[in-house]
């Protein structure tokens, strides 16, 4: 007997085979997800790492940053304090050099004829204070005669004023005391007679 062959048997069997063939590129494709999935993380901890590496990259400018600062305070505050420290010292010794030049003033002017002693006495004194001077400015202490200059508050203290008509209104006419300075900063302010207007 012929067994005859269903067409539609044939069909089907030959169905399954077709449907192996596509599996293999499904499974590829769950395999390059699981590995995209896999690398996701290992990308985001980098990601973390960095931006982690950045802010103590922040952290440690703004800290060596403040560090700068601070020493450069530091060195300021030292550099003052050298320089300052005398200048209770220094206020007394120009106190002296004052003294000096009042007794110098206290003398009568030079002329011709007169006692030797008081010439003497004269010259002497006159050299003592600029020997005292220089001492004084190679320390840093300077002073300066303000008599035809403007008048400064911040460097003259005004004692009396006085209308002039040979002087400006505002300027220093006439000088008691000279203004004393150490380093640049004043250690003691002139005494000053300031000219106003005329009435």
């Amino acid at each position: 007997m012929t067994q005859d062959t269903d067409p539609t048997q044939v069909e089907t069997q030959a169905a399954p085979a077709a449907s192996d063939h596509v599996a293999p590129p499904q499974d590829a494709a769950e395999a390059g997800a699981e590995q995209a999935t896999e690398q996701s993380p290992v990308e985001q901890r980098i990601a973390e790492l960095e931006q982690e590496a950045a802010e103590m990259k922040e952290k440690w400018l703004r800290s060596e940053a403040e560090n700068q600062n601070l020493r450069t305070r530091a060195k300021r505050d030292v550099d003052d304090a050298r320089q300052y420290a005398v200048q209770k010292f220094a206020r007394d010794v120009v106190e002296a050099a004052e003294n000096m030049r009042r007794a110098l003033s206290s003398l009568p002017p030079a002329q011709e004829g007169e006692d030797t002693v008081i010439t003497k006495m004269r010259e002497g004194i006159e050299s003592t204070e600029r020997s005292f001077i220089s001492i004084l400015e190679r320390h840093g202490i300077k002073c300066d005669d303000p008599s035809g200059k403007a008048f400064d508050a911040n460097l003259h203290q005004a004692m009396a004023e006085q209308p002039s008509a040979d002087h400006a209104p505002g300027t220093v006419m006439q000088a008691w005391t000279p203004t004393w300075t150490l380093h640049g900063r004043l250690l003691k302010p002139a005494m000053v007679v300031v000219a106003k207007a005329e009435e």
